[in-house]
């Protein structure tokens, strides 16, 4: 297959993508194959959050929409231009899927196809059904993609390199297991953001999209805030109020008074508005509804510090505190070269 159809496979994966939001689906007759597709992907939309409960239709629309806005032509074109793909021995390699969000392996699958290997998928049991039916759909439209992509259940055999994702646990496993094989192992990684207090309503807001899509379960989520000393934490409640309907979806509100109720037996001090909890902790990983805080002196030491805590880092939001953070708002749409970890997967596939 030539890179340019699987460009334009990709593209016409993207026709199909924009027809799917939660407002509206509109049916385009356009777009490829849409009457074997467009009606049974609305179904399995539907059907997402009885296969993972954290799967509302709202979160699976956002992830959607969101591919979609990324696989335009000129996105494409600007991401592989930095690179000099010619594959000529293609290889097997295996994905190891988390399942924390939906469709989260999308891009290391991207980057397999688009360089021109195979693909071997193990799916987590969290999210077994949105990324095999975009396989299909790929297939249905260029049938050369059927000799590239295979979903295993079982065991993984022959396979020239792996890209793994896990927790802190599994990673270990997973470095021991795939030790004598070229491998990308991601561990568990948080986000945080940095204020000071300058921050206007609207950024604010944003943040709180940062926090609360996907329920906070991506690696992309804020999850922890820096603060200046005496920083007052009133804007920043005022402006999450938005999101206050969050407490209204079970499982979230479940883990609202779980953590809030360990906290407290616990003698921890809390900030509480009735759907989020801040706690003041030193670590970047906070339970779901409760977001971690910290108070800093001086910019240049916190810069430091987040630079010594890298590899525990998924990325950073601030006003242009800290270099190459992230516009409040903007966690959870990266563009196609924002890799998961720093680590630039095409790269990877190039030389293996």
């Amino acid at each position: 297959m030539l890179q340019n159809e699987k460009k334009q496979s990709f593209i016409e994966l993207r026709k199909f993508l924009s027809q799917f939001s939660e407002n509206d689906c509109k049916k385009d007759n356009n777009v490829l194959s849409n009457d074997l597709f467009f009606d049974d992907f609305i179904k399995l939309i539907e059907l997402s959050q009885s296969h993972n409960g954290w799967y509302t239709p709202e979160q699976v629309y956002f992830a959607i929409q969101s591919w979609a806005q990324a696989l335009t032509e000129e996105n494409i074109n600007t991401w592989l231009s930095a690179y000099d793909i010619n594959i000529k021995d293609p290889k097997n390699i295996a994905l190891i899927l988390a399942g924390n969000i939906p469709l989260v392996g999308f891009h290391d699958f991207l980057c397999v196809l688009i360089t021109g290997h195979s693909v071997l998928i193990k799916t987590s049991s969290n999210d077994q059904h949105l990324l095999p039916f975009i396989a299909k759909y790929l297939i249905a439209i260029n049938p050369d993609f059927a000799n590239n992509i295979t979903f295993v259940d079982g065991k993984l055999e022959n396979f020239d390199a792996v890209i793994a994702t896990g927790s802190n646990n599994t990673a270990r496993y997973f470095e021991y297991y795939f030790k004598d094989k070229p491998s990308i192992i991601r561990k568990s990684r948080n986000s945080i953001a940095v204020l000071n207090g300058k921050e206007s309503k609207e950024q604010l807001i944003a943040l709180g999209e940062d926090i609360f899509r996907y329920f906070g379960l991506g690696c992309r989520n804020v999850s922890k805030l820096f603060v200046p000393e005496g920083y007052k934490f009133d804007a920043f409640f005022e402006a999450i109020f938005e999101y206050q309907d969050v407490i209204h979806y079970e499982k979230y509100a479940n883990n609202y008074d779980y953590n809030k109720a360990v906290f407290l037996m616990s003698n921890f001090k809390l900030l509480d508005n009735g759907f989020l909890t801040l706690k003041e902790d030193t670590s970047h990983a906070s339970p779901i509804s409760s977001v971690f805080y910290e108070n800093y002196e001086n910019i240049e030491d916190l810069k430091q510090r987040l630079q010594a805590e890298n590899e525990q880092i998924q990325c950073i939001v601030s006003n242009n505190l800290i270099e190459k953070s992230i516009p409040f708002g903007k966690t959870q749409t990266p563009e196609l070269w924002d890799y998961a970890d720093n680590v630039d997967t095409i790269s990877f596939l190039l030389i293996t």
